[in-house]
């Protein structure tokens, strides 16, 4: 079985490069989804998060706004990592619970972790590569603005997250995704060629 962990920076397209492992036969698991699972109304998580942050961000059938609860938070470092505190322990429990049983179902897997945060998180996960989405920052702004946030959101929102060029320097593989869908999709076939052929050495992230 070979884990790889697949991350970015907000606007790189790193849904777009998950896909196409997809189609190759590659096992997604996405962190954006089991975070969603997560915090559906009245598990834990949803407790902690609503205790915490108050109810205005609450659609009226209790779920979380997650775009509203964005706008608390990302401007703010302490709730940031308040609510990564909360929301983290159980997307781990998630993701191993996946991991176990698509390695029961499929010895020989390849497992695609998208991972938007991998380098920023605070426990270690066990991953064999590390594959980065890169992207211009033009086109990340133009991209997030495409799905409707200001100008000033989307700046505020890369500059939460760590430096796309730091994450570059760790990456076992980068993908870049600045030009046309067809260069992206052969970038990614040469690489999950190079992950079932590559004798694989784990690593903590």
């Amino acid at each position: 079985m070979i884990i790889v962990g697949l991350t970015g920076s907000v606007g790189t397209g790193k849904s777009t490069v998950t896909n196409f492992f997809r189609e190759l036969g590659a096992y997604i698991i996405d962190w954006d989804e089991l975070a969603r699972e997560v915090i559906r109304p009245h598990l834990r998580a949803w407790k902690e998060i609503v205790e915490y942050f108050g109810k205005d961000f609450l659609n009226e059938d209790l779920t979380i706004n997650r775009q509203k609860l964005a706008e608390i938070v990302f401007s703010d470092k302490e709730k940031v990592a308040k609510l990564n505190q909360i929301v983290h322990p159980e997307v781990f429990k998630e993701d191993e619970r996946i991991t176990n049983e698509i390695k029961s179902l499929d010895p020989d897997a390849l497992i695609i972790k998208d991972i938007p945060l991998l380098f920023e998180l605070t426990r270690p996960i066990f991953v064999d590569k590390v594959v980065v989405v890169s992207a211009s920052e033009q086109t990340q702004l133009r991209r997030l603005e495409e799905k409707g946030m200001s100008r000033e959101d989307t700046q505020s929102r890369i500059k939460s997250q760590l430096p796309l060029e730091e994450k570059i320097k760790s990456a076992d593989f980068v993908i870049n995704n600045d030009g046309p869908l067809e260069e992206t999709k052969k970038q990614v076939e040469e690489i999950y060629s190079l992950l079932r052929k590559g004798e694989q050495h784990g690593k903590q992230r």
